[in-house]
C-alpha cells in the first residue's frame, strides 16, 4: 500500500502533538526533571507546528513560506537538544541561537530564484546539526545508565542526522548525475524516518527520565537519610554479592563499628551533636577505607564495612588508622561546646579456602557480621577506643 506524502506530514504532525502532550503530563511526575520535559514538549510541539507548515508553503509569496516553515522546524529540533543539554547541566541557547540567524540569512541570500535548492538541500544542514548535538548529548550524559532506551535514543537521533547530512551533502549529487525523478523517492524515505523519529525518541526518552527516577527511588531507599552510607539493607545485598565475586580467590574482612557511649553524646550535647559525631565518622571512615569498600549504616551508631582482598593485617591497620584520625577528629566545638567521640572496632575475616556459592552468600555475611560483632564486644569490654580480631571469625563463618 502506498502512502502519499500528505498523508505522511499529517502523521507525523499527529504523533508530535500527543508526544508533546505526553511528555508535558510526565513532568509532574518527575519534579527532578520537570524543565527539562517542559523543553522537550515545547520542542515537539514546535516541530509539529513546523511540519503544518511545511504542507501550506506555497501558499506564501517566493521563498517566505519555506523560509519560515524550514525556520520553526529548525527551532524544534534545537529545543530538543537544549532539553537533553540542560539535563547534562549545559544550555545551547548561544549555540540556537547563532544557528537560527545563519540559516534566516542563507534564506534571504538565496531568495526566491534559490528556495527549491534550499528547501531540497541546504535546509537539512541545521537539522543534522540539531541531530547530532541531541546525539553528542545523550552520549555525555554521566547519569543515565547504557540501557536499551539509551542505546535507541542514541540510535534514532544519530541516524537523524546522518540522513540529513546526506540530504544535504549527497543527495545534490545524486540528483544531478540521476535526475530530479530520485527527489520524490527521497522525500518518501525522509517523511517514513521523520514520523518513527516523532514517535520512538519521544517515548525512549520518557522511558529514560522514568528509569533514572526508578534508580534514584532504588537508591534513597537503600541509602541512609544522615550519613549518605548505604543502609542496612543495602549492606547485606551488596555484601553478599561481593562475598560471591569473592569466592575461593581471595579474603574479605568486614569491620564492624560502634561509637562509643554515644547516648551519653546525645544526652549532653543534644542529637544535632551526635548526629555531626556520625556524619564525622562517616567521613573519616569513608577517607581511610577508600570508594571500593561496601560500607554502611547498620544501626543508630553502628556501622560495618566489606574490604575485598585486605588479609587480616591490612584490614586491622585500616581500623585503627580509622579510630585513630575519628578520636582525633571529633575532638572539636559545637556550637561552641567541646565534644569528644570514640569508636570500637571488631575485625573478622572470610576463609577462601571455603569456597562461597550464591545461596549461602547471605548467611556467610551474617555469619561473618556476628564474629565481628563478638570481637566488637570484646574491644567495649576493654575500654573501647580500640580494635579486637575476631580470632575465631573462620569458624564463626562457617558453623
Amino acid at each position: 500500500m502506498q502512502v502519499d506524502l500528505l498523508t505522511l506530514y499529517s502523521l507525523a504532525i499527529g504523533t508530535l502533538f500527543a508526544s508533546a502532550g505526553m511528555t508535558l503530563w510526565e513532568h509532574r511526575a518527575h519534579p527532578e526533571r520537570s524543565q527539562e520535559l517542559k523543553i522537550l514538549a515545547g520542542g515537539y510541539a514546535t516541530l509539529g507546528v513546523g511540519v503544518a507548515l511545511a504542507i501550506w508553503r506555497h501558499l506564501l509569496p517566493g521563498a517566505w513560506g519555506g523560509a519560515i516553515s524550514n525556520l520553526v522546524i529548525v527551532t524544534g529540533y534545537l529545543r530538543v537538544a537544549h532539553g537533553l543539554a540542560v539535563m547534562n547541566g549545559r544550555q545551547y541557547r548561544t549555540a540556537s541561537a547563532v544557528i537560527l540567524v545563519l540559516l534566516a540569512l542563507a534564506w534571504v541570500i538565496a531568495g526566491a530564484s534559490g528556495q527549491v535548492a534550499m528547501w531540497l538541500y541546504f535546509s537539512a544542514i541545521p537539522i543534522s546539526l540539531a541531530s547530532a548535538m541531541a546525539t553528542r548529548e545523550l552520549l555525555r550524559h554521566d547519569g543515565l545508565q547504557w540501557a536499551q532506551a539509551r542505546r535507541i535514543a542514541v540510535i534514532v537521533t544519530g541516524v537523524h542526522a546522518v540522513l540529513y547530512a546526506f540530504r544535504a551533502g549527497v543527495l545534490p549529487w545524486l540528483a544531478t548525475r540521476y535526475g530530479p525523478a530520485l527527489l520524490p523517492l527521497v522525500s518518501t524515505i525522509t517523511m517514513y524516518e521523520g514520523v518513527l523519529y516523532s514517535v520512538v525518541l519521544p517515548m525512549t526518552l520518557l522511558r529514560l527520565v522514568r528509569d533514572e527516577t526508578h534508580g534514584r527511588l532504588l537508591h534513597e531507599s537503600q541509602t541512609d537519610y544522615l550519613t549518605r552510607l548505604g543502609n542496612r539493607r543495602w549492606f547485606f545485598e551488596e555484601g553478599a554479592r561481593v562475598l560471591n565475586r569473592a569466592g575461593t580467590r581471595e579474603r574479605v574482612a568486614l569491620l564492624a563499628f560502634d561509637l562509643d557511649r554515644f547516648k551519653a553524646i546525645n544526652d549532653r550535647y543534644g542529637h544535632q551533636a551526635g548526629d555531626a559525631v556520625l556524619k564525622t565518622f562517616a567521613e573519616v571512615a569513608r577517607g581511610e577505607m577508600g570508594p571500593d569498600a561496601v560500607f554502611a549504616r547498620i544501626g543508630g551508631e553502628e556501622f560495618a564495612a566489606l574490604l575485598a582482598g585486605r588479609d587480616s593485617e591490612r584490614a586491622r591497620m585500616v581500623g585503627e588508622r580509622i579510630a585513630e584520625r575519628f578520636a582525633q577528629t571529633t575532638a572539636h566545638y559545637i556550637d561552641g561546646r567541646g565534644v569528644r567521640a570514640t569508636v570500637s572496632i571488631g575485625l573478622a575475616q572470610s576463609d577462601p579456602q571455603q569456597g562461597m556459592q550464591a545461596h549461602n552468600a547471605p548467611a556467610a555475611l551474617a555469619n561473618l557480621l556476628s564474629a565481628a560483632d563478638a570481637a566488637l564486644y570484646g574491644a567495649k569490654a576493654l575500654g573501647g577506643n580500640r580494635l579486637e580480631l575476631a580470632r575465631r571469625a573462620e569458624r564463626s563463618q562457617n558453623a
